[in-house]
């Protein structure tokens, strides 16, 4: 694609970054057929190469965001599917992330749009703020549908609906800690506790910390970390996305330099996508562009260091069915794709894929919450295909993923560790305790 910027602009280490992405795409149109909202909508604008186009005359005349672009971009999901599709390596991911923060910075929002983007912002990244919302959210869930129904409450109707009918207690997980590994130690690794996983189910936390102890690995829970800035930064809030990266960068590299690491491991797959990428997001900052780089060199998802390890041999016979839902930050923002499936295969599950498996479920951080019309028939879709293969079960490795397919279908949703912890002998999931396994039956 033929650019026009001028040297003042290209001065501007981001609008330099995205000329360059801009000059990759060769128009070929590969990304729609891969891309969620243009197969949902059919318009051109609301697939990767449309918005490609908004966001070069945006940046090019260099002007304020408009009502027009801020529309289109607002509807993707940032699934990265166009990524792993695209031909020419386009890297649409930071180049729809530059376009974010400008419109952030240069759109004024409708009033409504500006709270509801704010609450989220203030609340979603802090569990103890979280915690108080969903108790607070609890006692309005029963008005989720007339919500969903009423003029301009829509996005309230899906934040009620998607809210638990109650929260998990507090877990040993929730707090700095270090856990020794089981026997010779053969590794040490960090977890990023996280925010709205960390509420919504430690136990998944849980489960890879007794996984990884018993295989050998001492586990360490970092004093001083918080979110790891992917709801934020998705919101084109860039200054509080970098400064929750940094308060993570210090805490990690503090326990790096005393005592070294292995792995700094996520549980999330869509927070793993961000702290992979903290190198770039700080390659401009001189006090942190080294130390993110040495982070984002570590940065691990669960099953791909899982799948390092030797786990033994499965101790109970389990022999159901799961349906394997591949989060996107996983297979195209990551690029793990086969990890969590062999792993599941040699714990002794039946493992299934659906079809449109590279299709996003409509979760996609905070975008079941913003686009929620959208989010549900995205949902609706993903879950259509899952219950098409009759599993017992459904893995997913994204806590955004299981809440959101949770919401609307009554087959059991894990992640992916919680099932391998119990394969190689910890207890069965909360979510699975009414399965029998064929073993059990037999009996």
């Amino acid at each position: 694609m033929q650019t026009n910027f001028s040297l003042a602009q290209l001065a501007d280490p981001d609008t330099a970054v995205s000329e360059k992405i801009l000059r990759t795409c060769v128009h070929c149109g590969f990304c729609t057929a891969t891309c969620p909202t243009y197969v949902l909508l059919g318009d051109e604008l609301d697939s990767p190469r449309g918005r490609i186009y908004l966001i070069k005359d945006m940046l090019e005349a260099d002007k304020p965001a408009s009502e027009k672009v801020t529309l289109h971009i607002d509807r993707c999901l940032s699934c990265l599917a166009c990524m792993t599709t695209c031909p020419s390596g386009v890297d649409y991911m930071h180049l729809v992330d530059h376009a974010r923060a400008r419109i952030h910075e240069t759109y004024r929002r409708p009033w409504f749009d500006r709270i509801i983007r704010r609450g989220l912002a203030a609340v979603l990244p802090y569990p103890a703020r979280f915690r108080a919302a969903l108790i607070t959210a609890w006692f309005f869930r029963p008005f989720a549908r007339l919500a969903v129904r009423a003029p301009g409450m829509a996005r309230i109707g899906a934040a009620l609906a998607l809210a638990p009918t109650k929260l998990p207690p507090r877990s040993d997980s929730d707090r700095p800690g270090v856990f020794p590994a089981k026997g010779e130690r053969r590794g040490r690794v960090v977890i990023l506790r996280g925010c709205a996983q960390s509420v919504l189910d430690p136990g998944i936390n849980d489960a890879a910390i007794r996984l990884l102890t018993r295989a050998g690995v001492e586990v360490v829970l970092a004093e001083g970390e918080g979110c790891c800035g992917a709801l934020v930064h998705h919101m084109g809030r860039t200054h509080d996305s970098h400064d929750q990266a940094k308060r993570n960068i210090d805490a990690w590299v503090s326990i790096l330099d005393n005592g070294g690491l292995d792995a700094i491991l996520v549980t999330t797959s869509g927070c793993g996508t961000t702290v992979k990428d903290y190198g770039f997001m700080l390659r401009n900052d001189a006090d942190y562009a080294e130390k993110a780089t040495r982070v984002s060199a570590l940065a691990r998802d669960v099953s791909e260091y899982i799948e390092t390890l030797e786990l033994g041999v499965p101790t109970i016979d389990i022999g159901l069915t799961v349906a394997y839902h591949a989060a996107c930050s996983l297979q195209h923002g990551q690029q793990v794709k086969t990890a969590p499936k062999t792993l599941l295969a040699k714990a002794g599950f039946q493992v299934l894929e659906p079809a449109e498996g590279h299709l996003c479920c409509g979760s996609a951080g905070t975008y079941n919450l913003l686009q929620p019309e959208i989010a549900g028939q995205l949902r609706d879709r993903k879950i259509g295909h899952i219950e098409d293969l009759k599993p017992d079960l459904v893995a997913a490795g994204n806590i955004g993923c299981i809440t959101q397919i949770g919401s609307g279908t009554d087959l059991p949703i894990v992640h992916t560790v919680e099932l391998l912890d119990w394969a190689y002998g910890g207890p069965v999931p909360d979510r699975l305790s009414h399965l029998q396994t064929p073993a059990e039956t037999a009996q």
